[in-house]
């Protein structure tokens, strides 16, 4: 597993989260969490994505995410800080970003200006381009909607979930082939 990532118990993500107690959000393989943990002397808000739906070879599967997302470097992805891989448990520890989905912004009463909606759809063009044709290991993201773009304090767009749904998109190919 990629050596800069944090290896976490599960006892230290629950305390982290107060007991899995502040929903983010809600996705097809879990549910996210916020979180604080201790980094570098410093209490960090985190978000634990709590993975409930992995396929047959779900280790396999949780051990190549966190290795290709731990390696994934680019200002428009959510950054991978850790990971958990405690007994059945398997979650995954991202930064957190403080202004949420970009879902919230189009759907909710808080409107962007037209502005920074184009700013905001430049910068995902960018972490896709970086993800498909930039990154060591090709990532085609499968499951691009507002509520897997999220915004950090300055509204720019941070592309989520774009591992999970490759390898499941792989493995669902994969299984077809053998048919």
């Amino acid at each position: 597993v990629e050596r800069n990532l944090r290896c976490y118990t599960f006892k230290e993500l629950l305390d982290a989260t107060e007991g899995f107690k502040e929903e983010l959000g809600r996705g097809s393989f879990g549910i996210v969490y916020k979180g604080v943990v201790q980094m570098g002397g410093s209490n960090i808000h985190v978000a634990v994505k709590k993975l409930d739906r992995l396929l047959q070879d779900g280790d396999k599967e949780f051990k190549t995410e966190v290795n290709v997302i731990g390696q994934t470097h680019h200002k428009n992805l959510v950054q991978l800080n850790g990971y958990c891989y405690d007994g059945p448990h398997r979650l995954l520890v991202y930064e957190f970003l403080s202004n949420g989905s970009l879902a919230g912004f189009l759907f909710g009463d808080l409107k962007l200006s037209w502005i920074q909606r184009t700013q905001i759809a430049v910068g995902i063009a960018r972490g896709l381009v970086y993800l498909h044709d930039e990154c060591s290991t090709q990532i085609i993201h499968c499951d691009i909607k507002p509520q897997n773009i999220l915004l950090d304090e300055y509204f720019t767009p941070r592309i989520s979930d774009f591992g999970l749904a490759n390898l499941c998109w792989l493995s669902k190919l994969e299984l077809h082939a053998q048919a």
